[in-house]
């Protein structure tokens, strides 16, 4: 399948992909509660310039303002009969900024888990997850998306749906996971484990790997792991900017520009095809992270000490595929330029 992210994928060592959606929107009016996607037709100035934003950045790839899109995240606000429209206009205030921009940017069209457990621990069953996923891959489709993007998955099960949706729909699609829980997804995924299962799923993404989760400290061994298990795909590294702490009533990102570019170099070291931002990550810290991908030379991989003395230290002494417990004492490090 020939689509605009794997022809950059055939010429490129390395691709940028976006920051963060939701905090950059709270930076600029959203409020604690509304529901993000509803601006894609109330406020679209500002949805054209988070994209924009990323874009005159440097990033190759944005992600479309609809992670929570979803007929189950909707119906909290009363719009789970808008899930097409909203997904629709996400992607195509993207289009439209990545058509001006005058170079090849991947529009990915952002899907976030449904807010419900799945079968059998839950009620969630993997048809209706498929239905869900499908109605909104259908919308981002019809908007102008190159991909589709799941992300901030935690369910093995889900990301599954995901992927038979992305086919109904028939579309390229990647795929993250947050690993969050000692080196593990909140429902026991490691990268290990990932590994394992994309490999088995019909429709293939055209990449994998993570994003949020604690620190870039934790994400990057995480992506340590995707690379000794041997994946062939290209592994997605999208860390947030830092460790959030509430000043002032709101919730900050302490990672300056300088050390998400060490993260960004990295990422790159330890295996990670597609680097970009999660929460917290403004342009400020893309530019930063595009200036050293493009003047820093590749090196091996890092050490795990190498890692924590440049990002600090790990939440967990364990990644999970040791089979150590969540209670292991961290790994400790020091933290430079947070």
């Amino acid at each position: 399948m020939t689509n605009a992210l794997s022809t950059l994928l055939e010429t490129r060592d390395w691709l940028m992909a976006d920051g963060a959606t939701g905090t950059n929107l709270f930076n600029i009016g959203l409020m604690s509660g509304d529901a993000p996607e509803m601006w894609n037709i109330e406020e679209t100035a500002k949805i054209t310039a988070l994209y924009k934003g990323a874009a005159d950045a440097g990033s190759d790839i944005f992600l479309t303002n609809s992670f929570g899109a979803n007929a189950s995240r909707l119906k909290l606000h009363g719009a789970e009969g808008r899930v097409k429209e909203l997904n629709e206009a996400a992607a195509n205030i993207g289009r439209d900024v990545a058509d001006a921009s005058g170079r090849t940017i991947v529009v990915a069209g952002s899907v976030g888990p449904t807010g419900e457990i799945m079968a059998p621990m839950g009620s969630l069953t993997h048809e209706i997850a498929v239905e869900m996923f499908h109605e909104q891959a259908e919308g981002l489709k019809a908007g102008g998306a190159d991909v589709l993007w799941v992300e901030t998955i935690s369910a093995a099960e889900e990301f599954a749906a995901a992927a038979e949706a992305f086919a109904l729909a028939d579309m390229p699609w990647c795929g993250t996971m947050s690993f969050d829980t000692a080196g593990r997804t909140m429902m026991g995924i490691t990268s290990t484990d990932l590994v394992k299962r994309v490999g088995k799923l019909a429709h293939q993404p055209l990449g994998f790997g993570a994003n949020c989760g604690t620190g870039a400290s934790d994400l990057l061994r995480t992506v340590l792991g995707f690379s000794a298990a041997g994946s062939d795909l290209p592994i997605i590294a999208k860390g947030n900017a830092g460790i959030p702490k509430y000043h002032d009533g709101h919730i900050h990102y302490d990672g300056t520009p300088e050390l998400m570019a060490d993260y960004a170099v990295l990422a790159r070291d330890c295996g990670a095809t597609i680097i970009g931002g999660c929460c917290g990550t403004t342009p400020d810290h893309l530019r930063a992270m595009r200036d050293a991908l493009e003047t820093r030379p590749k090196g091996d991989a890092p050490t795990l000490t190498a890692i924590t003395d440049a990002l600090g230290a790990f939440s967990s002494a364990s990644d999970g595929t040791d089979g150590a417990g969540p209670t292991a004492a961290p790994r400790r490090g020091r933290r430079r330029r947070a």
